[in-house]
């Protein structure tokens, strides 16, 4: 039965006005969550200020302990040095304690009896140094043997370990409520997309519907009409399809979502305006329409529509982009690591082997450094940062030459080993060599695909493994990333949750 012009106007209001509703709850919730998600991110770094000023106080006090018991020991000067150099440093670790407290009135509650500690702390080892300056060692040996600077360190212990244990759980928490405030962003951003889609085919039917009622003898608009609504069909798969991978959102991408959103918004007001051209198209209470009203419904069926849809599939595909990466990293900061013995030149032979094909074909060569340790580690997460970093190699070689890649190893002794991976390939600006650690930021020409998520989720997974990565490159003269990685990470969690 053909539909008549009242139910399609009807229609047609009815499912611009859901379309709005929809896409303003999108808008409302999304800014409500992110804002949410910012408050989460603020109270985790304020709580990772205070447990770090807490373990670099109890750190240096540590220190200047060892120091004192080496000199009292040995009466060599060379063991002063580590003493004084802590002296030095605990005054500034105690205010950077006081001031990190003082956001959190149950931690600078805390801090008087600390301070006080503190003092007689600093007070017994000044005593026993002073009584071996004085050349009363054996005074210093036996103030040394009455345990009272052990029972105060442990008292420090106590009281500074409590912090950071407490630090630690809230930390936790804190994880926890923006987690939970990203599934709710996206669950939001698929139930709406899904909503405006559903808006958005339903004015299709009714268009598509209304038009085959009128212009039965108009081939030529029956046949533009169908390519429209293939076109429409598969653009809303793809996006159905982009919606169903949005994941996790953090604070890093709070500016960048909003942009797709308003994206969104406006082109909604260009379906609206095209809708229009249609309407005076088909709305013509059984005139004949005019030349102007056919071409410029024509225009909008074949330029205007298809136009708008793609801007918005754009840009909700960019908000799946953004959410999945930070997801990604996110997962990665909270995956239990796996402790083992990793010999990185056997994994350096594998990461090379996996892209041989792609370097012979480019006349290359890999050469890995037969002196690469083993270390204690966690395997996946050296597996993926070697095979990042070789796709990169590859991704930014030079097409003046042919491609070489060299892996070598340097023994820095406490500091860990560095890991130099080099390549001769196009090179990185000086201005860019901080940006490209950046999430979603890149540097020189964008002519390969790519995010710009890769050297972030590398930098993400070395500071998980208690190292660093940090880049040396020239314009058109290679590049080389410098992984740094302690020798065993097992000894850097327990220092970390002491």
């Amino acid at each position: 039965m053909p539909i008549s012009n009242a139910a399609f106007v009807r229609s047609t209001i009815v499912l611009l006005l859901a379309g709005m509703i929809a896409l303003l709850g999108i808008v409302g919730t999304s800014l409500w969550l992110a804002a949410k998600v910012e408050t989460y991110f603020t109270g985790f770094i304020e709580l990772r200020e205070v447990r770090s000023a807490a373990a670099d106080l109890l750190s240096t006090l540590q220190d200047a302990e060892t120091g004192q018991r080496g000199f009292v020991i040995t009466r060599d000067p060379n063991f002063r040095e580590p003493y004084d150099e802590a002296l030095k440093a605990v005054a500034e670790r105690q205010q950077a304690l006081a001031e990190k407290a003082a956001r959190f009135p149950h931690y600078e509650e805390r801090v008087p009896d600390i301070k006080r500690l503190v003092s007689e702390k600093l007070a017994e080892l000044a005593g026993v140094v002073e009584a071996v300056e004085q050349g009363r060692a054996d005074d210093a040996i036996n103030e040394v043997r009455t345990d009272r600077g052990r029972l105060l360190m442990d008292q420090l212990r106590e009281k500074l370990g409590a912090i950071m244990e407490d630090a630690d759980g809230r930390l936790q928490e804190s994880v926890a409520d923006t987690l939970w405030s990203a599934g709710a962003l996206k669950w939001t951003t698929v139930i709406g997309a899904i909503a405006i889609i559903g808006v958005l085919g339903g004015a299709i039917v009714v268009i598509a519907q209304y038009t085959r009622d009128i212009i039965v003898a108009r081939r030529e608009v029956e046949t533009l009409n169908a390519t429209l609504e293939k076109r429409v069909d598969e653009r809303t798969e793809e996006l159905i399809r982009a919606n169903q991978e949005v994941q996790r959102f953090a604070y890093i991408v709070t500016h960048d979502l909003r942009a797709p959103l308003v994206n969104i918004m406006g082109f909604t007001s260009e379906l609206q305006a095209s809708l229009s051209a249609i309407q005076a198209y088909v709305l013509a209470d059984g005139k004949a329409p005019s030349e102007a009203d056919i071409i410029e419904a024509r225009r909008a069926a074949a330029e205007d529509l298809p136009e708008a849809i793609g801007f918005i599939r754009s840009s909700t595909k960019k908000m799946d982009g953004l959410i999945n990466a930070i997801l990604k990293i996110s997962r990665d900061g909270r995956r239990e690591l796996k402790i083992e013995r990793v010999d990185l030149r056997a994994l350096a032979e594998t990461g090379a082997a996996a892209v041989g094909h792609q370097v012979g074909e480019a006349g290359g060569v890999v050469t890995i450094d037969r002196n690469l340790p083993t270390v204690v580690s966690d395997r996946l997460s050296l597996e993926q940062v070697f095979g990042n970093l070789f796709d990169n190699a590859i991704k930014y070689q030079s097409p003046d030459r042919p491609l070489r890649i060299s892996v070598a190893a340097r023994n820095a002794g406490r500091a860990g080993f560095f890991i130099d991976f080099t390549d001769n390939g196009r090179g990185i600006a000086p201005d860019d060599h901080e940006r490209v650690f950046e999430l979603f930021r890149r540097s020189g020409t964008q002519d390969k695909p790519g995010e710009g998520i890769g050297l972030a989720h590398v930098r993400s997974l070395m500071r998980n493994l208690g190292g660093d990565i940090v880049v040396r490159s020239e314009l058109g003269q290679g590049t080389t990333f410098v992984l740094r990685l302690p020798p065993d990470l097992s000894k850097v969690v327990r220092s970390m949750q002491a």
